[in-house]
């Protein structure tokens, strides 16, 4: 059962994909209308789920649930990660790997590998106040507390001085 993202209480459940490059208007438009259709029919054990999602910066694609009235098992589970690999492959883009960053320059988000990323922290291209993305948040609060913050708020901080 799909539902506005900012309706779901703070304790719901996020998942974060974050995409390897921006998502086209047109992308968009076709991705939202697809996590429409698959958050509808998301269930666990054959009750519905009550989620809902954003997309931000045209390249996160957050999913969230509400656990207050039913939990995700792992066959939801597994059917949302088959969901974003389907995504995947459609738009050749990469969601699921964990091993890269993004950050902001200016209002331009950018994407690197781990290894990247800690090499320009030690050239200082990057500090400790350079705004990240925290994809290991849980829940709406840490989502809106917690995702978007300097890296030294993060666990980015080891690789930032």
């Amino acid at each position: 059962m799909i539902v506005p993202f900012n309706t779901l209480p703070e304790e719901s459940r996020v998942w974060i994909y974050q995409a390897n490059r921006s998502f086209t208007e047109q992308e968009l438009e076709e991705i939202q209308a697809k996590l429409d259709t698959f958050i509808e029919n998301w269930t666990a054990h054959g009750s519905d789920l009550q989620s809902g999602y954003i997309i931000k910066y045209k390249r996160f694609i957050v999913i969230a649930l509400n656990q207050k009235m039913n939990t995700a098992t792992g066959c939801s589970i597994d059917a949302s990660v088959h969901f974003i690999q389907q995504l995947e492959k459609e738009y050749n883009v990469d969601l699921m790997d964990k091993m890269n960053v993004s950050y902001k320059q200016g209002e331009y988000v950018a994407y690197k590998t781990l290894t990247d990323f800690r090499k320009m922290a030690k050239d200082k291209a990057v500090s400790k106040n350079t705004i990240v993305f925290n994809n290991l948040v849980n829940n709406i609060a840490e989502f809106n507390e917690n995702w978007e913050v300097p890296a030294s708020e993060s666990w980015h901080n080891r690789f930032v001085k």
